[in-house]
């Protein structure tokens, strides 16, 4: 069996550490591939810290994951020896219930619903590990083809940080007229941006302060509004048709509601840790949509990789070793990257 270089944490208090963890020959439709890059998501800090519940230690973190094919199986299709693919927050489904046939895996119904990357069981019954490795397999449906036009580092993040900002902007009519307003300024919110500005849409950022305002407006926003500064929100009022917030951290949903123009819509992709209260009223008062939003299907995966090549989008990021995981997990925390840490696995080899 392949052996990889890996970096895993121990539980919940624990330090990332260098092991090595054992990936499955490729089977007959599956593809073995060597990740080159790995990204830092916010939900990997939740998961490695016990935060959104147990988790299944040591684990191995990781959902962002570029990379170049090093074997297929006999029955691969889709890919050949060289390619260069990405793999995103899932590794398989059951392929068969109503959610995998509309290409919405990541929502599968089927026995065991969604495998994920990691923190999850896989088809061979071992846990699942991800991409803070230096190689791993998976079936051939559930890779993606990163463009050449993207380098695999930028490309990393747009596996989740991309597509959990593509799908609901696409889906509530991010576009040409429509007034849209991005929560937040990190990992998601700065690729957000630079999609909804690309779909044709005017763009607002709406931040804590105004110290992210130079990169929002590089990033395509026309406007830049803090919320530390007295009556922000207020002015606001009935000012956006669309909405989506990235934050996880607790936040006044209310006044967000309040902020869109009649018939306007509230995504949430932040996931805040504690529950957030609603005052139904600022819906039903005008007829306005609070939505939810994760990820996409591999279809539409492909989809936004295509979409950031043809318009020269990238994920902006700082590039580390595993060396510096320990330190980049409370540095994400503080909110000090900007915009994603992009793990370079050549350095595990040190």
């Amino acid at each position: 069996m392949p052996e990889a270089l890996a970096y895993a944490i121990d539980g919940p208090t624990g330090r990332f550490a260098r092991t090595i963890i054992q990936r499955r020959e490729p089977g007959p439709t599956e593809v073995l591939f060597d990740v080159v890059y790995a990204g830092i998501c916010h939900s990997d800090i939740h998961t490695a810290r016990g935060e959104w519940g147990p988790a299944t230690y040591p684990l191995v973190p990781g959902h962002e994951l570029a990379g170049v094919v090093r074997e297929v199986g006999p029955g691969v299709t889709k890919f050949s020896v060289g390619d260069r693919v990405g793999v995103g927050c899932f590794v398989d489904s059951c392929g068969e219930c109503e959610q995998c046939r509309a290409g919405d895996e990541q929502f599968c119904d089927g026995p065991g619903g969604t495998i994920w990357t990691y923190n999850a069981t896989g088809r061979d019954g071992l846990p699942t590990a991800g991409g803070y490795s230096t190689c791993i397999t998976v079936e051939q449906d559930y890779l993606c083809r990163i463009p050449d036009g993207i380098e695999l580092a930028n490309a990393a993040p747009l596996l989740c940080a991309g597509i959990t900002l593509y799908s609901p902007l696409k889906r509530w009519g991010a576009g040409p007229g429509r007034r849209v307003a991005i929560v937040g300024m990190g990992g998601l919110g700065h690729m957000g941006v630079q999609i909804a500005a690309a779909m044709g849409a005017e763009v607002a950022v709406i931040s804590q302060t105004r110290s992210k305002e130079a990169d929002g407006r590089r990033f395509g926003a026309s406007e830049y509004h803090a919320v530390s500064e007295p009556g922000t929100l207020r002015a606001l009022r009935k000012s956006f048709d669309l909405i989506v917030s990235t934050v996880s951290a607790d936040q006044n949903l209310n006044a967000l509601i309040g902020c869109l123009k009649t018939g306007g819509a509230l995504v949430d992709v932040g996931l805040p840790e504690h529950p957030v209260p609603l005052n139904l009223s600022g819906l039903v008062g005008q007829r306005r949509i609070l939505a939810g939003s994760q990820i996409g299907g591999i279809a539409e995966t492909q989809e936004m990789l295509d979409f950031c090549a043809a318009h020269g989008l990238a994920a902006e990021v700082e590039v580390i070793g595993g060396e510096d995981i320990n330190a980049a997990y409370d540095r994400v925390v503080a909110s000090d990257v900007r915009y994603r840490f992009v793990i370079d696995t050549s350095t595990f080899k040190g």
